[in-house]
């Protein structure tokens, strides 16, 4: 099933996605809310499929499927070709950033290029939102910890990132973090280790790779940041970026006003943000 956010013009709603339209489906409440009781409210949102009337996506916004996640965490380094890019060694253990939940953007929705923060960069992803929560999850049981999978664009501003050994601020820009255009729910992905990425400027292929060849798999980072916190419902795990950054290009190529940033990631749709200057 694949759960979008929209606003037909009277507010956001859950909504269900199939053959180009959505369907209302008749939730009152958050995503997340809806993800924590999925279980028990999936059988009414398949039956109010039956003969809700479903509204083209053409005449909606959609919005973030998941608006103010609890926790937004990120991996870096994580593609081979990504490491060998940025002169990097293959990490022994995991690397992990936070990306600010303000960063959250919708999959359609401008993309700003924050005053005085002008090397702004894309970062094609899949993202894995948590449904069932834990800690100290085992990755054999980490599937089941999964709701769904959507792409995004770990949007970077350069020269932030470096300037210190964090990486956060360079991470969390407003508008930053644009994910969509919604969750396809797990029992529809087959495996997530074998889906095609990619993403295009301005119609410019500068990524295009496959989630097999992740260094640390969806499981693995989910075993790995449940060590040392409690996942929950909603949460977002970014689960890294394949080689093909402008940063790393000779000469770099960093985004500019105007310019169209489109991921791509099989299966599960595309999200395309236009950038622009910040008021």
């Amino acid at each position: 099933m694949k759960l979008a956010m929209y606003d037909a013009g009277a507010g956001p709603r859950v909504g269900v996605v199939n053959d180009g339209r959505v369907t209302d489906a008749g939730w009152a409440g958050s995503m997340i809310a809806l993800i924590s009781e999925w279980d028990r409210r999936r059988p009414e949102v398949e039956a109010r499929l039956q003969d809700a009337p479903a509204i083209p996506l053409a005449a909606v916004r959609l919005l973030p499927p998941v608006a103010r996640p609890g926790k937004i965490f990120a991996i870096g380094l994580n593609y081979a070709d990504h490491i060998a890019e940025s002169h990097m060694e293959t990490p022994v253990h995991q690397v992990w950033f936070t990306k600010a939940v303000t960063s959250v953007n919708g999959p359609f929705d401008p993309v700003l290029i924050a005053r005085g923060a002008p090397f702004v960069d894309y970062e094609a992803e899949l993202v894995a939102i948590i449904g069932r929560g834990g800690k100290h999850i085992a990755k054999a049981d980490a599937a089941a910890h999964v709701f769904g999978y959507c792409v995004g664009n770990d949007v970077t501003e350069r020269v932030w990132q470096h300037r210190s050994g964090q990486w956060s601020l360079g991470k969390s820009f407003d508008t930053h973090a644009p994910i969509g255009p919604w969750i396809t729910t797990a029992d529809e992905v087959a495996d997530p280790h074998a889906l095609a990425i990619a993403c295009q400027v301005n119609g410019e292929t500068r990524q295009d790779s496959n989630t097999r060849h992740l260094v640390f798999d969806v499981f693995d980072q989910i075993a790995h940041l449940s060590q040392a916190m409690t996942l929950e419902p909603g949460d977002l795990i970014f689960t890294g970026t394949p080689g093909g950054i402008g940063a790393a290009m000779e000469p770099r190529r960093f985004l500019q006003a105007g310019d169209v940033v489109r991921c791509d990631i099989e299966g599960l749709g595309h999200i395309e943000n236009t950038l622009a200057a910040e008021a």
